[in-house]
């Protein structure tokens, strides 16, 4: 599906107090919720510099496509998403599709983080067959999940409000960069 496509699904899910998937844990339609809200939140408050932009408009010959694997419950994906979205938006040459890691576990499976089917997970293709990929989370995010685990043992709950505030921080600088690169910005 494209984003707004994803977007009315996530607006229907929270509407009709649902998720995606097998979940029916209500922690699952909660995180649904919130990260509907943080989304929309996301999409009114990011946008590109205008530098970006500029590096954006120099490359007329850029067509790569991104598939992402998501769910509407996942917390990395609800900052992730809008951003993918502006700079997908921002190109002709990028197009932009989003599918649901649980009904596509034949591809998550071969884009593994760590041995985890964590998401969300951007691959990139181009014409030239090359792949690459991005997720679940920016480096910032990833290390403070990794120390955060190092310290404690587990991510929890505490663990997830300090990963949203360094998102709330961040304000999507380094997921935009660090998507530029995927593209071959240095």
């Amino acid at each position: 599906m494209n984003y707004s496509e994803y977007f009315k699904l996530h607006e229907a899910l929270v509407a009709q107090k649902m998720t995606t998937g097998n979940r029916t844990d209500p922690a699952y339609i909660e995180y649904t919720s919130l990260n509907f809200q943080r989304i929309k939140r996301w999409q009114k408050s990011v946008r590109l510099s205008e530098e970006q932009q500029r590096w954006l408009a120099s490359q007329p010959e850029l067509k790569v496509k991104w598939t992402v694997l998501t769910e509407p419950w996942c917390g990395d994906a609800a900052p992730s998403l809008p951003l993918m979205h502006l700079i997908a938006a921002s190109h002709p040459g990028i197009t932009l599709e989003i599918l649901l890691r649980d009904e596509n576990l034949e591809l998550m499976n071969a884009h593994l983080t760590n041995g985890a089917q964590s998401i969300p997970k951007l691959i990139q293709t181009s014409g030239t067959s090359e792949t690459l990929s991005w997720g679940p989370r920016p480096s910032g995010a990833a290390a403070l999940v990794h120390h955060y685990k190092e310290q404690h043992g587990v991510f929890d709950a505490a663990g997830r409000e300090q990963l949203q505030q360094w998102y709330n921080a961040d304000k999507g600088r380094q997921i935009i960069e660090e998507l530029l690169q995927l593209l071959g910005r240095k």
